[in-house]
């Protein structure tokens, strides 16, 4: 099994930046697809972005142009660059793994997740 623990998250005013990292532990994280979902308070989980075994990567209409995702095999690490950032990003960020190079962008497709770190974007 694969444990995930997201970090990164905080305050930040709007058209500022912040990188959510996610750690894996357990297993090799190369060998799932990664994806970041979203929830902000009162909504449902929302997928944000996701990266594939072999690198390519999905977003978000909402987050294109705005958000990048990595990931960094040497340190098992699959990371989440967010660039002018908006009040609506405000949200509890998770980060989820599949053993698969499917992407998909439903929640419960996805089987390992970490415990999530929250954004707050203020206007």
């Amino acid at each position: 099994q694969v444990q995930l623990v997201e970090s990164g998250g905080g305050l930040v005013q709007a058209g500022g930046s912040l990188r959510l990292s996610c750690a894996a532990s357990g297993r090799t994280l190369s060998t799932y697809a990664v994806a970041w979902f979203r929830q902000a308070a009162g909504t449902e989980r929302e997928f944000v972005a996701g990266i594939r075994r072999v690198g390519s990567t999905v977003y978000a209409d909402s987050v294109k142009g705005r958000f990048n995702i990595s990931r960094d095999n040497a340190k098992n690490t699959v990371y989440l660059q967010m660039n002018s950032l908006k009040p609506e990003d405000t949200a509890v960020y998770y980060c989820a793994a599949r053993f698969s190079d499917d992407l998909p962008q439903r929640p419960y497709e996805y089987g390992y997740w970490g415990q999530g770190t929250q954004v707050t974007v203020s206007s």
